[in-house]
């Protein structure tokens, strides 16, 4: 049977454009380790689920060789069955670099996950901006960061690095709610190596400067560092397992195969006699949830707090808990940054928090005072106190000083809090509030350290213990640690359909 000319005609150029910048610079893609735009796509969305859109667009400059798509490929399909947008750039068409057709294509992207309330991700590889196009590549970026300040809080971006991101393209990535990148072949600056070298005379590679090590682990930029482009996506789907598509609706609520009133019996042990010995609250955790799975965000970064993901009784939850493994859990500046944007985030779509308390207090120090420890510790108490979802706390160990107040506490609407038996909670540990009050009688004493020895012994059991809160009432329940998971479960159905309302405002003015 004859094919009518037109369609012929429409099958011909759909497979022009699917070739990008063409086989030579395909080939030189696959070379570098790298899959193409499409392949990205295919491998995160469900099989078959792409639908692609403005195909046709092509780029603004008349001198240049025409192309279809203009270096980013967009369209919508599936996860888990479940609607998502994506953009993937496409580094074989001018470098992926962006232009007025390419972000006018991403923008429209914004406005349909807008509209339709599903999330987006990008899947970024770009040169930039495309120079030939002038102002017109500038005014392209502001349109794509306007839409990802009015999607925020609407509905989940995710950003996924996969090659190059540089100058004003880095801050697309940077309001979107989740950085992915990809050790040794993407990276992220604002300015390159030469740019450094020309201004600051210091010789740095592009792996050094913003690698995925470099953001995951020392500036805080990126949420996770995967080992392939195919880990990345992978870790993607994961991600978005856990996630609402809107700040209307409610997580996924999965089947669980883990019986919601198990018990954990190691955890009446895990606590250390020592007070001072350290435990990993990575066990804690893993204890607790549905099947050991957590899903840890900002693993690298600022590791005295753990953020992440895991499951209830097949219920989502957000969990921000402190590490005592590193720097005794202390809260620090970058400590304080990571937890309140994580739990701004579960705030945002409507994901309970259970948090997990183990906490000396703020960390002493010149340097964190002069880098505004004030400032950043405000923030993740201005988090959780503006917070309106079911938040459900438990004091493992210690809660000194205002990192009580700020970690969850009953005062700042926490919903349920618990503590284990071996919970301490003052204003500060014993041993610092003896050397205090007790200073003059250890002055005299003719023997200062065993005096100090028993004093310390006395205000351990008459204040460093759970009971004094409780009997105020700002603890809820003193608990039997392997009785963790299924008063966890119990307090979150409780409070699912917890409706709270902040004072009518047009927006909250935090600590930034």
């Amino acid at each position: 049977m004859m094919v009518d000319p037109k369609i012929q005609r429409l099958r011909e150029l759909k497979a022009q454009a699917s070739l990008g910048g063409g086989e030579a610079r395909i080939a030189a893609q696959k070379d570098k380790g790298k899959l193409t735009a499409r392949e990205r796509i295919d491998l995160l969305l469900d099989e078959g689920s792409f639908r692609e859109v403005d195909l046709y667009v092509s780029h603004a400059t008349s001198e240049e060789e025409r192309i279809y798509g203009d270096g980013v490929v967009t369209g919508y399909g599936t996860i888990e069955q479940r609607p998502v947008y994506v953009f993937s750039q496409d580094f074989t068409v001018f470098g992926g670099s962006l232009g007025l057709g390419h972000a006018s294509k991403i923008v429209k992207l914004q406005e349909l996950a807008m509209q339709n309330g599903a999330p987006i991700i990008g899947l970024n590889d770009s040169g930039g901006a495309r120079i030939q196009e002038g102002v017109h590549s500038l005014a392209g970026y502001a349109d794509i960061f306007l839409r990802n300040v009015l999607l925020s809080g609407v509905v989940p971006q995710i950003s996924c690095i996969l090659g190059p991101c540089a100058g004003g393209a880095v801050y697309s990535p940077a309001i979107t709610d989740f950085t992915l990148m990809v050790r040794d072949t993407s990276y992220m600056f604002v300015t390159g190596p030469d740019v450094v070298k020309t201004v600051t005379h210091e010789e740095i590679t592009a792996e050094e400067l913003g690698g995925a090590a470099v953001h995951n682990e020392k500036s805080g930029v990126a949420h996770f560092a995967a080992e392939s482009e195919e880990h990345a996506l992978y870790m993607i789907r994961t991600l978005l397992g856990f996630l609402p598509g809107n700040n209307m609706e409610e997580p996924p609520l999965l089947e669980s195969s883990d019986d919601p009133l198990r018990t954990e019996e190691s955890l009446d042990a895990i606590i250390p006699d020592n007070p001072n010995k350290p435990y990993d609250m990575h066990e804690v955790i893993q204890a607790v949830v549905d099947n050991g799975f957590f899903l840890e965000v900002h693993e690298h970064f600022a590791r005295n707090i753990l953020v992440g993901f895991a499951r209830l009784n097949g219920r989502s939850v957000g969990i921000v808990a402190n590490q005592p493994q590193v720097m005794a859990g202390v809260l620090d500046i970058d400590a304080s940054s990571k937890a309140a944007r994580f739990v701004r985030f579960c705030d945002c779509f409507n994901i309970p928090i259970v948090t997990f308390v183990d906490v000396p207090g703020f960390l002493p120090g010149v340097g964190q005072e002069h880098g505004g420890i004030i400032r950043h510790g405000a923030k993740l108490l201005f988090a959780f106190a503006d917070a309106t979802v079911p938040k459900v706390t438990v004091i493992t160990r210690k809660a000194y000083g205002g990192a009580y107040d700020v970690m969850s506490s009953k005062h700042i609407r926490g919903d349920m809090n618990f503590a284990w038996p071996a919970a301490e909670i003052a204003v500060m540990g014993p041993e610092g509030a003896i050397n205090i009050l007790k200073r003059k009688e250890l002055a005299v004493a003719v023997d200062p350290t065993a005096l100090r020895a028993d004093l310390v012994a006395e205000y351990r059991d008459r204040y460093a213990n759970p009971y004094v809160a409780a009997g105020w009432g700002y603890l809820d329940d003193v608990i039997e640690p392997s009785q963790t998971r299924p008063r966890l479960i119990n307090a979150l159905e409780m409070f699912k359909n917890k409706r709270v309302e902040n004072p009518p405002k047009k927006h909250t003015n935090m600590p930034i």
